[in-house]
């Protein structure tokens, strides 16, 4: 059954008319030729009175491609999602973005999403996208469309489908769905957040005036109305929940004290219970700061849109469910390490729970007067630092008054246990006053007693009726954190916080505990996927294959590297006095006193003769072997074998094993799923491009010329789009078509801010393809800089001679003072001056020993430089 056509049209076209003002002229390009251009129409469009600016980017050619609409988060314009709106556009999209109402330079009054307002406008704008040319039709008046946004934009995708059926997939994010809970939650006022919210449209007065009545009332009265409760609720998603039946991949924030993780999880049971597929991913930052994973959510929107709206089934997709995990930090600089959990289903906020016993008698304490001081749990409007992730790495910022709160404490757990979901309990509530509000928190016990708040959260409870004292049973926020073996929880129950509204007359609640602690460990150790087949790893090549994955991404640390160096944070590598001895030998070395630094967007060619040291240098990067002396930097950390930052390094390194009755693609998924990384991060479907393999594709490995296998172990080395990449031979059996498409592979990745190194005997396409040049002999620097510097530089130069010039004699000139060397050519020699040598002292030792000179000049042949630089070794 085709999901996105369930539904006919709400919206009639004659009445949804769209009027363009003004537009900015002529299409004007937004990118370069390479990739192809994106053209952008800005236009002010009047829809009902209201003028809305609108961009429009497209790509050339003549053929209909599905629309994508693209909002933008609240505060903000359209101009904060050019970006993505250009990158789809490259990958095949007519996409439009705009302004919504009172925001950029779009007028009219901010409705918070009204349905007769600004969900209305999206609906006129299908309309347009409609009649445009380039946009692909299901049918008159109904376009292919996909809307995706984050917060704000992250909403209107949802009631864009729930109130025009016109819409195909969407792809919201870190949004709401009933933004009456998110900002009332129980009945609580989350007034930092109704604050900054207000603040950032520019004031009350920007908002629809019975918005700004209703925030003033609420404000004053630190209490939600049941006016209020419902204006909010006919303005969100959960108001059209039955109509939106479209794919849709929801991506919510585990930092969000905002929008929280159980927004996601409403959205997520509603929309699949009108049996549209639907997605979802815990991201790692949110609305309290942290990680956005901006480029993963992207892509992941991408192929989305591309399943769903291009029709493409091999798009894939990602999983059901996925969550961002903090591992720590890299080596002591506080770079944040993320990894990806997956799930074949998402299986909400609370499964397979797990029940721990808390203790404690029932305690008092006060709700003060003017209810402060506030405790403190998420700090609003402060987290662009990403004070949220904080806790992830077991550093606490939250803080309680003593007298103002009562704790129940679990014992120590006897192994890790990992929450994913919202915890529950049962508490007997009971109030010297009418009604009591409570901030609930779980906080995660270390055995020194420092306790972490996991991504900030609180749940705010209001109790009617508790002076007579009821049972409550509290939802806490969902998390996904991991409680060490040894670790309490500690159930805190607070009378105040710093981001809520709370009772300014004072009262004496009364707690007691009813019920064990439940804990949902969805994604418990016990519940992870399960591993590759046995038999798998019983293959040798397999094993090898393994081998250099673990040590490549750095999922097994051997030892401690040294400190980071801050300064070399954005240097891809540096090498400083590298030494490595043959094997038995004390004084024999593959490479002595090797340094040389590479920068971003540099494609850098090792070059040397046999046994010149490249390899092993090589080798030493990428931690496979340990140097005996100085050291190598990637992006200013320390390498050893199994450093963190290798995960950053992609390498092809003296070929690659495959398993040979496995398909490219089936070695490939099984390389990056060993890895442990989300599907997703892998960006296989650009690494496949690059192999060029097409049909084979599917063809068993063992069926592969050495051509084709080096093709698939590029592409290998390519998966995840490291931010350094190095080739060790990488055109070794590809014909002079693949050469050319490898030399134009490397200059486009490094274009894009990465770093390669290449080692190849090639000079020809070093020449052409590298940026600059590390030229190393006997295991020791001889040259590096450059390009055009080395090739061109005037320290060598080419003489003609009318005759050859015999061996004996070139020795004499090779040992003229100021010459560093000379050798022999088919049409003469190649002369390297040292620091004391002029080409007018050369040219006139030169008649002197009677060599007919015709021509002088500086040399222009890479080939050239290298035998001048290398001399009898080459």
């Amino acid at each position: 059954m085709d999901l996105r056509r369930l539904r006919r049209p709400r919206w009639i076209a004659a009445a949804a008319s769209v009027v363009v003002l003004a537009a900015a002229g002529t299409w004007t390009a937004a990118a370069s030729d390479d990739p192809p251009p994106v053209h952008r129409a800005d236009q002010i469009m009047a829809i009902d009175g209201v003028r809305i600016d609108t961009s429009y980017f497209t790509t050339n050619g003549t053929g209909r491609r599905p629309a994508v609409l693209l909002g933008h988060g609240f505060g903000g314009s359209k101009n904060d999602v050019r970006q993505q709106a250009e990158d789809l556009a490259r990958d095949g999209y007519a996409v439009l973005t705009w302004s919504a109402r009172g925001f950029g330079k779009s007028t009219g009054k901010v409705g918070l999403n009204d349905p007769k307002g600004e969900v209305a406008d999206v609906s006129r704008l299908i309309d347009w996208l409609a009649k445009q040319p380039q946009v692909q039709l299901d049918k008159p008046g109904d376009p292919r469309v996909g809307v995706a946004g984050a917060s704000y934009g992250g909403a209107i995708s949802l009631l864009a489908a729930g109130h025009d059926d016109r819409v195909d997939a969407i792809a919201p994010s870190i949004t709401y769905w009933n933004l009456s809970d998110a900002l009332f939650p129980n009945g609580v006022f989350k007034k930092l957040w109704a604050g900054i919210f207000v603040n950032s449209a520019g004031g009350c007065a920007k908002f629809e005036p019975q918005i700004c009545a209703m925030y003033e009332r609420v404000a004053q009265s630190g209490i939600p109305d049941a006016q209020a409760e419902k204006m909010l609720a006919e303005r969100s998603p959960s108001a059209v929940a039955k109509d939106i039946k479209v794919p849709t991949l929801l991506v919510q924030g585990q930092t969000d004290s905002l929008f929280p993780l159980n927004q996601a999880d409403a959205a997520a049971k509603a929309i699949r219970a009108n049996g549209a597929p639907v997605d979802v991913d815990w991201i790692a930052g949110g609305h309290d700061g942290g990680d956005l994973e901006t480029s993963r959510v992207q892509s992941r929107v991408t192929h989305w849109f591309d399943r769903y709206l291009k029709d493409d089934k091999s798009a894939g997709t990602g999983p059901a469910f996925r969550v961002t995990r903090t591992l720590g930090t890299d080596t002591g600089d506080g770079e944040t390490r993320l990894t990806g959990v997956t799930a074949d289903s998402y299986p909400g906020l609370q499964s397979d729970d797990h029940k721990i016993a808390l203790t404690g008698r029932e305690q008092d304490f006060a709700n003060p007067a003017g209810a402060g001081p506030p405790a403190v749990s998420a700090l609003p409007g402060l987290g662009g630092g990403g004070l949220s992730q904080l806790s992830s790495l077991g550093v606490g910022v939250s803080l309680d008054f003593p007298g103002q709160y009562a704790a129940f404490e679990s014992a120590p757990v006897r192994d890790d246990l990992q929450i994913t979901g919202s915890p529950t309990v049962t508490v007997h509530v009971k109030s010297t006053s009418d009604d009591a509000v409570l901030f609930a928190k779980l906080y995660d016990v270390g055995a020194s007693g420092r306790q972490t708040l996991p991504s900030q959260l609180v749940e705010p409870i209001r109790v009617e009726g508790a002076k007579a004292g009821k049972d409550v049973t509290i939802t806490l926020p969902a998390i996904d954190h991991d409680i060490e073996d040894g670790h309490r929880l500690r159930l805190v129950l607070a009378s105040t916080d710093l981001g809520y509204a709370s009772p300014t007359a004072p009262a004496t609640y009364t707690v007691s505990l009813k019920s064990d602690l439940s804990v949902p460990t969805a994604l418990s150790e016990k519940n992870a996927q399960a591993p590759l087949p046995a038999w798998v790893w019983w293959l040798p090549m397999a094993g090898a294959v393994l081998a250099l994955i673990l040590v490549v991404t750095g999922r097994r640390r051997t030892t401690a590297p040294a400190a980071p160096e801050p300064e070399l944070a954005e240097v891809p590598l540096q090498i400083t006095d590298l030494s490595k001895r043959y094997a038995k030998s004390a004084d024999r070395y593959a490479v002595r006193d090797l340094s040389f630094r590479v920068e971003k967007g540099q494609v850098l060619g090792l070059l040397g003769p046999n046994g010149a040291g490249k390899t092993t240098t090589l080798r030493m990067l990428m931690g496979l072997i340990r140097p005996d002396g100085g050291e190598v930097r990637v992006f200013g950390h320390a390498i050893a074998p199994g450093a963190p930052v290798l995960s950053r390094v992609g390498a092809f390194v003296e070929g690659a094993g495959f398993l040979p009755h496995l398909s490219g693609r089936e070695n490939l998924e099984l390389y990056w799923r060993a890895t442990g990384r989300p599907p997703e991060d892998a960006h296989l479907e650009e690494a496949l491009e690059i192999a060029g393999l097409g049909d084979a594709l599917s063809r068993a490995v063992r069926t592969y010329s050495q051509g084709m296998r080096q093709r698939l172990a590029i592409a290998q080395a390519m998966l995840g789009l490291p931010d350094l990449l190095i080739l060790d031979e990488p055109t070794n059996g590809l014909d002079p078509p693949q050469i050319r498409e490898m030399r134009e592979v490397m200059i486009r990745y490094a274009a894009a801010g990465r770093t390669v190194i290449v080692s190849s005997h090639l000079l020809s396409e070093v020449e052409q393809s590298c940026t600059h040049l590390v030229v190393m002999d006997h295991g020791k620097l001889v040259q590096a800089g450059p390009v055009a510097e080395i090739v061109g530089s005037g320290d060598t130069l080419l003489v003609g001679t009318a005759v050859p010039v015999e061996e004996p004699l070139a020795e004499k000139i090779a040992a003229l003072p100021g010459v560093a060397s000379a050798l022999t050519t088919d049409d003469g020699l190649l002369v390297r001056l040292d620091t004391d040598g002029s080409a007018a002292r050369l040219v006139a030792d030169l008649v002197r020993l009677e060599v007919p000179v015709e021509s002088v000049g500086p040399h222009r042949r890479l080939e050239d430089a290298f035998l001048t630089l290398i001399g009898d070794s080459a």
